[in-house]
């Protein structure tokens, strides 16, 4: 056998193909993380086209006539996503902070695939939805904008700065009036929905929750600013409410009627109506996340993405869980997706896979509006796969799962 030298290996090669290759090489990836992608394998070569992807923003509803003043601020004209509504693209090098429409909160930055994950949730005016890992907050702005004048949107998160972020995101969008947001474990995580409009015994002494404010004692703000270097969950495991709307159900509540716990098989008619998994992961799909090591140092790679803990059964078994409890969560005939930025098979499909043969009230399905979306099938029938090359965003896998009736799942089973 004849063994060619990498320079004839590499002129032999396309010239297109011959070109990513050293376009490759010019960004120095890691030896650690190049075999990661070998290892599950991906091609490193998706790591340049982060120039070429566009930046994405949704307008919030009813504000299309706003796209030629927008245009006219940022210099650049707004190309209409025709296969998810509300979406716009624009070059990657423009920014829109300047903007007015931005800085008022009329539109706000989304990846089209992430948006195409809540879109797969099919959310209808008056659901209860539950985004299982919130932060940063826009995914949760497109889902209350979905929703409109009636139900309500949770977010859990487990980073308190994060979720702070998530809180002056809804804020800023003005969509925060029907939110709750949570500092919970979201494989724990078990606060059902509430429909509650407000008013207690007026004989009970009980103090109930008043109308939220930023104003807040001092003791919590010293905690919150101490958990940006040590962000930590309460010490007693409940779940912390750090914001909620007018309309969310919590005014008026005591205590112990929101963080009421209900029978595992109350929540098949007390549960959420949908609910979004977008999983914890090694964020290896996301091509602008990983190209900003080059700023941040690539020696922080290895810790940040790819820690011995994050890339073994640890991560999977995180995702697993997270499956696994916001399914227990919803509502039966209700949908949850699952989702994430990771290219890997062992991270999606097979936790998908995984949990789909332990629980015979779970069916995959069709998610019949992405016959018009420009992704690719996953490894799993039924599951999409977004990535730079096929859809010009960002990589994102996506499953959309039923919990089906007791009687159905004894067909399931059959």
């Amino acid at each position: 056998v004849l063994l060619r030298s990498p320079f004839s290996v590499l002129r032999s090669l396309s010239p297109s193909r011959r070109f990513l290759m050293e376009e490759t090489s010019k960004l120095q990836l890691p030896e650690t993380f190049l075999s990661f992608l070998e290892a599950n394998g991906l091609d490193p070569s998706i790591y340049t086209r982060g120039d070429s992807i566009p930046r994405y923003i949704r307008l919030k509803p009813g504000l299309e006539d706003l796209v030629e003043e927008i245009e006219s601020e940022i210099k650049c004209k707004l190309e209409k996503v025709n296969w998810l509504a509300g979406f716009y693209s624009i070059p990657p090098h423009v920014h829109i902070a300047s903007s007015k429409a931005y800085q008022r909160g009329k539109m706000y930055g989304i990846d089209a695939a992430s948006g195409a994950a809540v879109s797969a949730l099919g959310i209808s005016p008056g659901d209860h939805v539950l985004d299982l890992c919130a932060a940063p907050g826009a995914k949760l702005c497109m889902m209350l904008d979905l929703l409109g004048e009636t139900g309500t949107a949770t977010g859990v998160d487990v980073a308190r700065h994060r979720l702070a972020a998530c809180r002056t995101i809804l804020q800023k969008y003005g969509v925060g009036e029907r939110s709750r947001l949570f500092l919970a474990d979201g494989t724990t995580f078990s606060v059902p929905p509430t429909t509650n409009s407000g008013g207690s015994c007026p004989d009970d002494h009980e103090e109930t929750f008043k109308q939220w404010t930023s104003r807040r004692p001092y003791k919590e703000r010293k905690q919150e600013a101490k958990s940006r270097n040590h962000p930590v969950l309460p010490q007693n495991g409940q779940p912390e409410i750090i914001f909620y709307g007018q309309s969310s159900g919590v005014i008026g509540l005591k205590k112990k009627e929101l963080y009421r716990s209900l029978d595992q098989e109350d929540y098949a008619y007390c549960g959420y109506d949908k609910v979004l998994v977008d999983a914890e992961c090694t964020h290896d799909g996301s091509v602008k996340h990983i190209q900003k090591f080059e700023q941040w140092g690539w020696t922080t790679l290895g810790r940040r993405v790819l820690d011995a803990e994050r890339t073994d059964s640890n991560l999977t078994s995180l995702q697993l869980n997270l499956l696994k409890n916001g399914f227990r969560l919803l509502k039966q005939g209700g949908t949850l997706v699952y989702s994430t930025c990771s290219l890997t098979h062992a991270q999606n499909e097979d936790v998908v896979d995984h949990f789909l043969a332990e629980d015979s009230s779970a069916e995959l399905q069709e998610i019949e509006m992405a016959k018009d979306w420009p992704c690719r099938s996953g490894g799993t029938p039924k599951t999409l796969r977004f990535d730079p090359w096929t859809s010009a965003t960002s990589g994102l896998f996506v499953a959309k799962i039923r919990k089906l009736a007791p009687k159905e799942a004894e067909k399931n089973v059959l």
